[in-house]
């Protein structure tokens, strides 16, 4: 006979336990503590099989059934139901470690280690970022339950906020953490490359940078006169000798220097194309150095830093000081910034036709998309470097002092 919900609800404990039938395999259990817990029994390939659907009256009589006719279905396509409520369960609780978040924190762990080519602290930062930004949209979500439109509503609201970069930037992220679940068999299929184009692609902005050889004396004098702290002032001194990045710059350690050969060594790790570089001193570069040392107490000072932070002397400079420094000294960030003294040198050197492309191209650590000319490159030029790297601080001398200056295209190709 069927049950009822009466039934159910009178029905009272005994000694020992009982089974109340409703049809087809389903039948409610009454434990001797007064527990009510649906069951389902049956068989399949000649084997006796229990499935639980839950207690009443959380699930109901009706609710029951139906859990019943669900199983019933599977054992006629050939399924266990048992089995799949098993791996169901397993598959939850491997989600709980699968979430995007969880993913994202192991993807970037996994590229500060990597040993070919490890994320850089700035790298890394930018990274974290990124899926900072992402979490309070996707980050509690497993990576298997995550479909394009979670992404994109995730990005919009990134966009809303001004940000085209950074959302697109985002997108490349998510995309890399998606690609890494799946190489670690925690999900199918990026679901990141079906929103290629969804995004307006942002417009690209180049560095600010004083191209003009008369106006960058005037840099030079005003950089020359700046009154704040006094290694941001070396910094900014230093800065147009040399065409490093100004990550680099400050994060450059005494170690890297060899001053009695003026050479400055910047390990893989710091560079932004993961490899080694090294860049000849000029004399006036030199200098400038040798004043760092007597203010900073040079490699035995300051955690070996060459520009170590104004707030704590265990940190180089922050990445904001040297742009902060040219605000103060008048140049908005239309005009100059710290990486605009790369470009800077870049298209000076190249308009004095002194100097080859390639040599300039090394000395700015730029990488080639000719695999055959960057490999010749990598060892050559050097000699030329070194005199272009005293030829333009000479220059930049002429510059700062204010001297007439004839065009760079007028020089011959020495």
């Amino acid at each position: 006979m069927a049950l009822t919900e009466i039934v159910i609800r009178q029905a009272k404990a005994g000694e020992k336990a009982r089974k109340l039938a409703d049809g087809k395999g389903l039948y409610l259990l009454l434990t001797t503590a007064g527990g009510k817990l649906w069951r389902f029994d049956y068989r399949q390939n000649g084997k006796r099989g229990t499935l639980s659907l839950g207690q009443w009256p959380e699930i109901s009589l009706a609710e029951a059934r139906a859990k019943r006719d669900d199983a019933r279905k599977m054992l006629s396509d050939g399924s266990d139901p048992a089995l799949e409520k098993r791996r169901a369960k397993a598959r939850a609780k491997g989600d709980v470690g699968n979430t995007f978040k969880a993913i994202a924190d192991e993807y970037i762990a996994m590229r500060k280690a990597d040993g070919a080519r490890p994320y850089s602290a700035s790298t890394a930062a930018k990274a974290e970022w990124h899926a900072a930004l992402l979490a309070p949209s996707i980050g509690h979500m497993p990576v298997a339950s995550i479909e394009p439109s979670d992404i994109l509503a995730a990005l919009r609201k990134i966009e809303a906020k001004g940000t085209l970069e950074t959302a697109n930037r985002c997108l490349q992220f998510a995309g890399r953490v998606m690609r890494y679940a799946v190489a670690t068999a925690r999900l199918a299929s990026d679901p990141s490359r079906d929103l290629k184009g969804a995004l307006p692609a942002p417009r690209v902005t180049h560095y600010a940078a004083i191209l003009d050889p008369v106006k960058l004396g005037g840099l030079l004098r005003a950089i020359d006169s700046y009154d704040g702290d006094g290694v941001t002032r070396l910094a900014l001194q230093l800065a147009p000798h040399v065409f490093v990045r100004p990550g680099e710059l400050r994060n450059v350690r005494w170690e890297d220097l060899d001053l009695a050969a003026a050479i400055w060594t910047i390990p893989a790790e710091k560079t932004k194309m993961r490899k080694p570089h090294s860049a000849p001193l000029s004399r006036q570069a030199l200098a400038i150095l040798g004043e760092l040392e007597g203010l900073t107490g040079g490699r035995e000072g300051y955690q070996g830093f060459v520009f170590p932070s104004i707030r704590t002397r265990l940190r180089p400079m922050s990445e904001n000081t040297l742009n902060a420094a040219l605000r103060r000294l008048g140049y908005s960030s239309d005009e100059m910034t710290a990486h605009g003294f790369r470009a800077t040198a870049s298209t000076l050197l190249n308009e004095s036709g002194k100097w080859s492309m390639d040599a300039i191209e090394r000395a700015l650590a730029h990488g080639h998309s000719d695999a055959v000319r960057g490999a010749y490159a990598r060892g050559q030029h050097w000699d030329e470097r070194v005199r272009m790297a005293q030829w333009w601080s000479d220059h930049l001398d002429t510059l700062r002092i204010g001297a007439k200056v004839l065009p760079l295209t007028k020089f011959a190709r020495e």
